[in-house]
């Protein structure tokens, strides 16, 4: 009770500490970084007003996830910012710093695969994951390695660029195919480049229609010219572009580049879907599921500022959803109807013929002025609720706003802030196509989500379900704990066993054992199984442990024999035994029962044949690799043990100094002065290893 008691008093502490650091807290934006008891950091948020959104941890009710992050927290600390783009910026770093556990962390490190024509003399198309500021041409991302190989396939054999890596002294087959200029041979203007490099761009930029039409022309050219094998290229060219081009689920007319966000909630897990859109053209989509802790909205842009800071080639605009509980609160006051659309842009950009998208500017003007609107009735609506107009059943919309109003969780400010750091258009759409296509990406993101779940519930319910049929065929009315041993050795070497446990048809993996054998001398199986069975049941009476339902070896009559005559005899435990028999190409063949050791008929296609292959190959796995462990380390020292002058002291010494008898062997005789070992030892050490490697 005393550590209880300490812990208690501790704890009691540091919240008298945080009440009195809460009442200095600025009236700023920042970011703030909550620590354990041991004082590490377990998560970093970011707040439009630091003192409301820190405050809100530590009052009111919150949700199970939130209560168990805010349970953990004994201290806080805070870093003020000059702007809400500033503490984007600063979280995503400070995550990427300390990878707090509560966190949402991008661990997927999966990159685009993006096409580039290298910055050089002579610039050759290549497919790279890494975009880097180089002066080179970068066009993508591609939903796969696949696609971006076909789409350069396809380049290679319409443009001649150089293919190799290494200027070669002589042409290759390539400048005879007419798919290389020849540099390595001829001098080729830089302007021919250029202009190669244009057209590239042309095409990959939705011009592909007019190269079409161009190779058309050259290929009806070749076949009245009597070049058929030139026509027949072209004509394969004209086709792969069909092929390459083929119009996707969603088209837009603008043929811009936008990435389409959707997140969906559920049971303290989030979904992400990216729908990829290129030139107008829904390409790809991409996928992220992960435990979250804070505030859905909130965790959600931690996320997306994380992905474009390992993704420094951003799309013309990016497309955000709205907040569901903020839609929902802007619903419920139709009396007063909010505007249309909120949609925020970054300062006006340049198009791609470097003039200024006046339209742009107009619209986000229009924008501004509607997100002021959406601001005001938001605020009246808090008001009426605060003065009870509006019904209990709102109690959560009500909640949540006070929340936002201290956090960038609202949608407006997170998306404006994003925008002002990766100087693009992000857009909140509200109605029309875009409001489509971030509805698009939500529901992916709710079926995904759902899809998890339906499967955990599938494969929870087969493999309950296998347990209980393996349990009914044997002839046991429960079968929730599974215990099954395997032995491993070579010849008698090294002999070791091992135990796993499965419970209601999983492996419970906390459980596993290892035994070193000690009493058994030579490759002896039976006596093996009794030592093991009897120190594992022994400790089971002694510490009073769960008992299993099932005992599972791994062999045929005379491991059961052996572990029942233990259990029965020596222990008086009366638990059921049964036998998995191999095949000769070392599959699970047969389940043998009880001491008369009778053959269980199973369908091979079940799912309890199933749950039994599964037991077998765990155990021996499990089993195997401690006897590799185990062989690994008497190999080690039975060769160092066999050097006069070594004993355990200088054995230990010399593998902790090295790391390894490779690195001993490689070794010098200077290197050993530091360990006290003399140039005459240190040459006999050398010398014996190197003659044992031979």
């Amino acid at each position: 009770m005393k550590p209880y008691a300490e812990d208690l008093q501790n704890q009691e502490k540091a919240l008298e500490n945080i009440r009195h650091k809460l009442a200095l807290l600025p009236d700023a934006s920042g970011c703030y970084l909550m620590k354990n008891s041991e004082g590490t950091i377990i998560y970093v948020g970011k707040a439009k007003v630091l003192k409301n959104r820190v405050r809100s941890y530590f009052t009111g009710s919150h949700n199970g996830k939130t209560q168990r992050l805010v349970s953990d927290i004994r201290d806080f600390e805070y870093i003020v910012t000059g702007s809400n783009m500033e503490a984007l910026i600063l979280e995503c770093n400070l995550i990427k710093k300390y990878q707090p556990r509560y966190n949402v962390l991008l661990k997927d490190d999966k990159t685009f695969p993006y096409l580039k024509i290298t910055n050089e003399a002579h610039p050759k198309l290549e497919v790279t994951r890494r975009v880097l500021k180089d002066k080179a041409k970068y066009f993508g991302p591609y939903p796969n390695s696949y696609a971006a190989h076909q789409t350069k396939k396809l380049l290679d054999r319409m443009y001649p660029l150089r293919k190799c890596g290494v200027m070669p002294k002589e042409v290759c087959l390539y400048y005879h195919m007419h798919q290389c200029l020849g540099p390595c041979v001829k001098e080729v203007e830089k302007e021919t480049y250029d202009q190669i490099g244009q057209e590239i761009g042309s095409f990959l930029s939705g011009g592909h229609e007019e190269i079409k039409k161009d190779l058309q022309r050259k290929m009806q050219e070749a076949a009245e010219e009597l070049y058929f094998e030139r026509a027949k290229e072209l004509r394969d060219q004209i086709i792969s572009i069909d092929a390459m081009m083929e119009k996707q689920k969603i088209t837009t007319s603008d043929a811009k580049d936008r990435d389409v966000f959707g997140f969906s909630v559920d049971k303290g897990w989030m979904c992400v879907q990216i729908l990829y859109v290129r030139k107008g053209k829904m390409i790809e989509r991409h996928m992220s599921t992960f435990p979250f802790y804070g505030e859905a909205y909130s965790d959600f842009m931690s996320y997306v500022t994380q992905y474009y800071s390992d993704n420094p080639a951003v799309p013309q605009e990016i497309l955000l959803p709205d907040s569901p509980k903020l839609m929902q609160a802007e619903q419920i006051n139709v009396d007063q109807p909010v505007a249309a659309e909120t949609a925020l842009h970054s300062a006006p950009t340049a198009d791609a013929t470097g003039q200024t998208d006046d339209k742009a500017i107009q619209t986000e003007t229009e924008h501004s002025a509607d997100s002021l609107l959406v601001a005001e009735e938001r605020a009246a609506y808090a008001a009426a609720t605060n003065q009870g107009q509006v019904g209990d059943q709102d109690a959560e919309i009500k909640e949540t706003e006070t929340q936002l109003s201290g956090g960038l969780e609202d949608p407006a400010t997170a998306a404006l802030a994003l925008a002002e750091w990766l100087d693009v258009k992000v857009l909140v759409p509200q109605r029309g196509l875009k409001k489509q296509m971030t509805g698009m990406a939500t529901e992916n993101a709710r079926v995904a989500l759902d899809e998890k779940f339906k499967l955990i519930e599938r494969d929870e319910e087969r493999t309950s379900k296998a347990a209980s049929n393996l349990g009914r065929a044997i002839g046991l009315d429960s079968l929730h704990r599974v215990e099954a041993f395997d032995n491993s050795n070579i010849q008698g070497s090294d002999p070791v066993s091992a135990m796993i446990v499965f419970i209601d048809g999983k492996p419970a993996k906390k459980e596993y054992r290892k035994y070193k054998i000690r009493s058994v001398q030579g490759p002896d199986d039976y006596e093996t199984m009794r030592e093991v069975i009897r120190r594992r049941y022994e400790r089971v009476l002694k510490e009073n442990l769960e008992r299993p339902d099932l005992i599972v070896v791994d062999g045929g009559r005379g491991q059961i024999k052996a572990a029942t005559d233990v259990l029965q005899n020596e222990l008086g435990l009366f638990i059921p035994v049964c036998g998995l028999v191999k095949d000769a190409k070392h599959r699970t063949s047969q389940l043998l029962v009880g001491e008369s050791s009778e053959a269980v008929t199973l369908a091979r296609n079940s799912e309890e044949f199933y749950l039994l292959q599964r037991i077998q190959d765990e155990v021996h796995r499990f089993a195997i690799t401690f006897h590799r462990e185990q062989r690994g380390k008497s190999m080690v020292t039975s060769r160092l043990d066999s050097i006069p002058g070594i004993g355990e002291k200088r054995r230990k010494l010399l593998l902790k100094h090295f790391g390894s008898l490779k690195k001993i062997r490689e070794a010098s005789v200077e290197e050993f002065r530091p360990l006290s070992i003399g140039d005459k030892l240190a040459r006999q050490i050398i010398a014996a290893l190197r003659e044992e490697e031979s």
